[in-house]
């Protein structure tokens, strides 16, 4: 029969209750030493489950167990019909659980599927991470650097909790990857050892280091092949995987990590290690062909593009960009059509979005020229920051799944400094250019460099200076009108005489998906999971506990008007409406509200600001380097009130655009 959830639950729970009261697992073990103390004899040494339940059938304890289990049930009415629910249940989502525990068998983990197969990947433990060698132990409560590892496969994203860094890291835990094909209609079915090899997606190792004050570093990044378990007898294989850095040091081993594989349920026949190896190595030799003949292609390419004009030598056309480990790949490979389901609901949120990740540029070991770096986008996304070419390739990505016909442009800004941003074509013809850093659109108009000297010319609107290129994921054009100024720019790109395309077919056989087992998987959007109501609550808690005490130190008492504070949310909301639409809207009725809330004779003093992170002594501290505020926090006068709000709006993979205004009345005087 059908039972309601609320049902089944109160039903295991009285089941569980009733079965502590009886004391059954004592019972349990007492009966099995005594079946083993019984059979020693006979060199019998161990039980199976069927022997243990003829043994508690044969004692009775069954009949015990189902006796005092009392079930009331009501009539059946002639409307009510009884079914049998023979179909097969729906999938169950990928679980990832971080309780680590190894003597526990699979199944008692978590519900999984049994029609379909699964990789249990446990991470076992970390060790020469010798940068943290001299790494004194934490002390309990101790606030330290922290390690953690975030995974990526076949669309599916995990992470493990925080351990903190050492030179052998207690990273242990487990990952349930649900392993399904590509292919329409077969993601419900049960996949054989075939169509796993067919399966050339790796798991995606990222590590991240947070130190302290939560700054964020890429630690590693590392793609594991994990059919090696397809050749194991038992299923299972252990192994240790080396680590490598990133950027400058992407030949430096960073640590080892353990990890065990484990496929459930078990494969009734493995496969021969030499058929994998065969396959594996049958994949590099046709990735490798596709990339050398991509490269000879580009070499003839760029051989024509300097013959149209000398000058073209000196543009900034990147046809090849490295990524943290130092792989040469075309820059067309680095943007995607990625879709944000329901975790963004137009392009300029999107925006908004992106902007929110903090830009810093590649660390470099010493002086000289800037240290390149794109980023894959699971490493960006974890980071949570990366340089001006990872924001613009990630917006690139979503303007595409929102519809737009959208590219990344390289090129330069004021002082001739190199610089990635995005462009959009409209129906119509009009190009919208938008700053990956800061979410500004600027509308494009081209000068007219033949106009008569005293025809108006629109004025640049835009910070960018000159353009080498653009692209997208099937699409690679070179500006070759005579100056790649932005402001004398024409962006059609169906006129061969101003842009230089490269063949589609020629970027489709290395940067279109499976088209290149070297290409990283695109990774989903995670939804963020931090409560924004709670975050705003207590970062606020802490803003008047750190104004108060500051206070104090000036020997001045603090009185809050909670009215006056709660009045600033209204300001905070379209402050940040503002910053994703572009639309300025609600501050008629703030300036109302205080005109109310502030009697005759008094002074109204604001201050807002805007903040990426939720460190409430940062804040405070970069809010007291400004006069207004440090005028505002510090008021003196007769009848002193102060408000404070904070505003955390939260988006997708825990980005903060974090809003702090600070207020005060008094009574002026003459």
């Amino acid at each position: 029969m059908s039972l309601p959830s609320e049902k089944a639950s109160e039903l295991k729970q009285r089941i569980h209750n009733h079965l502590l009261k009886m004391d059954i697992h004592g019972k349990i073990r007492e009966l099995i030493a005594e079946t083993l103390g019984e059979d020693q004899g006979s060199g019998h040494r161990s039980l199976s489950e069927a022997d243990v339940l003829r043994v508690l059938q044969r004692r009775g304890i069954i009949d015990d167990v189902m006796k005092d289990l009392h079930f009331t049930q009501a009539p059946l009415h002639h409307t009510d019909v009884v079914q049998v629910n023979r179909l097969k249940p729906p999938p169950k989502p990928t679980t990832h659980f971080g309780v680590f525990n190894p003597d526990v068998p699979l199944h008692m983990k978590t519900n999984v599927d049994p029609s379909r197969r699964y990789l249990h990947l446990q991470v076992l433990g970390g060790k020469a991470f010798l940068e943290h060698l001299q790494e004194p132990e934490p002390l309990p409560g101790q606030v330290c650097s922290t390690f953690k590892l975030y995974l990526h496969f076949h669309n599916q994203r995990f992470h493990s909790k925080p351990v903190p860094c050492a030179c052998e890291p207690d990273l242990r835990e487990g990952f349930l990857l649900e392993m399904h094909k590509d292919g329409l209609g077969d993601g419900s079915k049960m996949v054989d050892a075939t169509d796993m090899l067919s399966i050339c997606d790796p798991v995606h190792f990222v590590l991240i280091k947070t130190d302290t004050s939560g700054e964020t570093t890429l630690v590693s990044s590392y793609f594991l092949d994990w059919r090696i378990v397809l050749s194991s007898p038992s299923g299972k294989t252990c192994f240790a995987v080396e680590l490598m850095g990133v950027g400058s040091e992407c030949k430096v081993p960073a640590g080892v990590l353990t990890v065990s594989l484990e496929l459930y349920p078990p494969l009734s026949k493995h496969l021969n290690s030499d058929v994998i190896s065969t396959q594996q190595s049958l994949e590099r030799q046709r990735t490798a062909e596709k990339e050398r003949l991509f490269l000879v292609y580009a070499k003839q390419w760029w051989r024509e593009f300097l013959e149209i004009r000398p000058s073209h030598q000196s543009k900034l056309v990147k046809i090849f960009a490295q990524d943290e480990n130092g792989v040469n790949r075309p820059v067309c490979s680095y943007v995607r059509v990625l879709r944000a389901g329901r975790l963004l609901e137009s392009p300029r949120q999107a925006a908004r979005f992106v902007s929110l990740l903090a830009h810093q540029r590649p660390p470099v070991v010493g002086g000289g020229a800037k240290q390149e770096q794109w980023c894959t986008l699971l490493a960006f996304l974890c980071r949570g920051k990366g340089d001006c070419e990872d924001h613009a390739a990630l917006l690139c990505s979503l303007l595409l799944g929102f519809g737009l016909d959208a590219y990344m442009c390289v090129g330069t800004k004021a002082k001739g400094v190199s610089h990635a941003w995005v462009l959009t074509r409209g129906t119509d013809g009009t190009i919208t250019f938008w700053e990956s850093l800061t979410a500004h659109r600027y509308l494009h108009r081209a000068v007219d460099p033949d106009a008569p000297p005293l025809a108006l010319q629109p004025k640049p609107s835009s910070p960018y200076r000159t353009v080498g290129c653009v692209f997208n994921h099937q699409s690679f054009l070179a500006n070759c009108q005579p100056s790649d100024a932005v402001e004398l720019c024409v962006f059609d790109f169906q006129n061969p005489s101003r842009w230089k395309a490269m063949s589609e077919e020629a970027l489709k056989s290395v940067c279109a998906p499976a088209s290149n087992t070297s290409l990283p998987p695109l990774p989903p959007l995670c939804a963020p999971s931090v409560d924004p109501a709670a975050a705003s609550n207590q970062l606020e808690l802490e803003m008047r506990y750190l104004v108060s005490e500051h206070r104090k130190d000036l020997d001045l008492a603090t009185v809050w008007d909670d009215h006056l504070s709660y009045l600033l949310s209204s300001a905070l909301s379209a402050y940040e409406t503002e910053r994703c639409t572009g639309v300025s809207c609600g501050n008629e009725e703030f300036q109302d509200a205080v005109r109310r809330a502030v009697p005759d004779g008094h002074t109204f003093k604001g201050f807002p600001i805007h903040f990426l992170h939720r460190n409430a002594r940062r804040a405070f501290a970069t809010c007291l380097r400004s006069p207004f505020c440090e005028e505002i926090v510090s008021c003196r006068g007769d009848h002193v009130r102060l408000a404070v709000r904070v505003r955390v709006f939260v988006y997708p993979e825990n980005a903060f655009a974090v809003w702090l205004m600070f207020a005060c009345k008094y009574r002026s005087v003459l």
